[in-house]
């Protein structure tokens, strides 16, 4: 079965003529930064090709963390926590965020190392995780099996619900004054006197002089239908639910080889961590020496796949006329078969570290494409190349957790206004051997 429990509130607001700023992509990137806009009082348009977080934003794990991230990617993701642990009173809304806590939880030697590292480096960065011997585990994690010797749990991290948080999200944007409209796919951007003046969509055309394209997986395909190369590629995440009715922890909890997060409906969301599949398709190639120095580092974790995707992508066009109907059009929502051997696996190894899982019963599995850059940091900015043309995409597997303040990041960019934080390590410009026209 798909993805449970997804809230369609339903965005059908009529085109306007114009707006000061336009948003692609209907995930967390895209509606946190229209919420954040509206909120400054921004007139904001968002327009989504099919429904506001039918893909990765409510296909994710559900993790809220700061642990464990890049030291360039922490100070987005702290700012990000703080505004989650406010969020749902600031805006009236329910995401489901609990501030619970989460534990990774390791057994051999190199996940060991890698922990014990990144505690130190938390501790400096003034993060409240915290080192757990066999003791400590026992004691935060009971039931946990006896191979599992060392731990790293941080306090303040926390889960929250992604099939309804995005959603809940939208609708206090759109209380806010932003208009949001679903099944509406954009097909490109018209300018005058070398920058941005407008948006054209399947519905009409909309006058303006910024767009924030996030538009997550699909992003690399827009971006170079305007002849500019973006180094993205899509990796396919699977995870599943399950009942238990064993007692285990509330907090999310990673291993080596599983994770899981309990949810408000009483079940858990689980996945077989540091396992993806890798499609094989055009882009495979074409940004081969992009990614090769991740692939080097991170091959255990990656299935090469000839699949559907493959296919798919040898199939669609790479460029269109303004008039055209486009893949946009064409593939409304990326629904992709989730790989079911790491579901099996999922359960399997959740099952050995906790042995009260053994009753699991698997009611649910889905999978979401990731969009990934070549050093896993998101692009959160503008394209020098096209003045008023913003993006804010590969997020890695990351943006669920970090969306909020990638949003807020993103509007005050857009407004010119003094950051949250350093937008220097999110810049397009990184990127400089392959962000050249086409």
């Amino acid at each position: 079965m798909p993805v449970p429990n997804l809230q369609r509130p339903g965005f059908a607001a009529p085109l306007p003529e114009s707006a000061d700023v336009v948003v692609i992509g209907g995930g967390i990137a895209g509606v946190t930064t229209a919420l954040f806009l509206a909120e400054a009082g921004v007139n904001v348009v968002l327009c989504e090709k099919g429904t506001i977080a039918a893909e990765q934003s409510s296909r994710n794990w559900g993790w809220v963390r700061q642990m464990g991230r890049d030291p360039k990617e922490l100070p987005l993701t702290i700012e990000s926590l703080n505004l989650w642990r406010d969020i749902d009173r600031r805006f009236g809304i329910e995401t489901g965020f609990r501030e619970t806590g989460i534990t990774y939880v390791c057994r051999t030697k190199a996940e060991i190392a890698e922990f014990t590292a990144w505690e130190k480096y938390g501790r400096e960065a003034g993060m409240p995780s915290t080192l757990l011997d066999s003791a400590g585990l026992q004691k935060l994690l009971p039931g946990i099996a006896a191979q599992y010797t060392l731990g790293l749990h941080t306090a303040n991290d926390g889960r929250a619900e992604p099939e309804r948080a995005v959603p809940q999200m939208a609708s206090a944007a759109v209380r806010l004054g932003a208009t949001i409209t679903e099944n509406c796919a954009v097909r490109g951007i018209e300018t005058a006197g070398g920058r941005i003046s407008g948006v054209v969509t399947e519905k009409g055309t909309i006058a303006t002089s910024s767009v924030v394209v996030a538009a997550g997986a699909w992003s690399r395909l827009f971006l170079g239908n305007l002849g500019l190369d973006f180094p993205q590629l899509k990796l396919l995440g699977t995870a599943a639910r399950i009942e238990s009715d064993g007692a285990v922890p509330d907090m999310p909890v990673g291993g080596g080889d599983f994770s899981f997060r309990k949810r408000l409906d009483g079940g858990y969301t689980i996945a077989q961590r540091n396992a993806n599949v890798a499609p094989v398709t055009p882009d495979s190639f074409r940004l081969f020496f992009d990614f090769l120095p991740t692939l080097m580092t991170s091959w255990r974790e990656l299935k090469l796949r000839v699949n559907g995707q493959t296919v798919s992508e040898l199939k669609m066009p790479r460029r269109w006329s303004l008039d055209q109907v486009t893949p946009f059009e064409a593939i409304r929502t990326l629904d992709p078969v989730p790989h079911a051997p790491f579901n099996r696996n999922a359960v399997r190894n959740l099952t050995r570290a906790f042995p009260a899982f053994a009753d699991a019963r698997l009611t649910h599995s889905w999978a979401g494409m990731i969009d990934a850059t070549p050093d896993a940091i998101p692009v959160i900015g503008p394209i020098a190349a096209v003045p008023g043309l913003y993006l804010s995409s590969g997020f890695s597997g990351h943006g669920f957790g970090s969306g909020p303040g990638a949003g807020r990041l993103m509007a005050e960019i857009v407004r010119n206004e003094k950051t949250c934080v350093d937008p220097a390590p999110f810049r397009y410009e990184r990127f400089s051997k392959t962000a050249k026209a086409a």
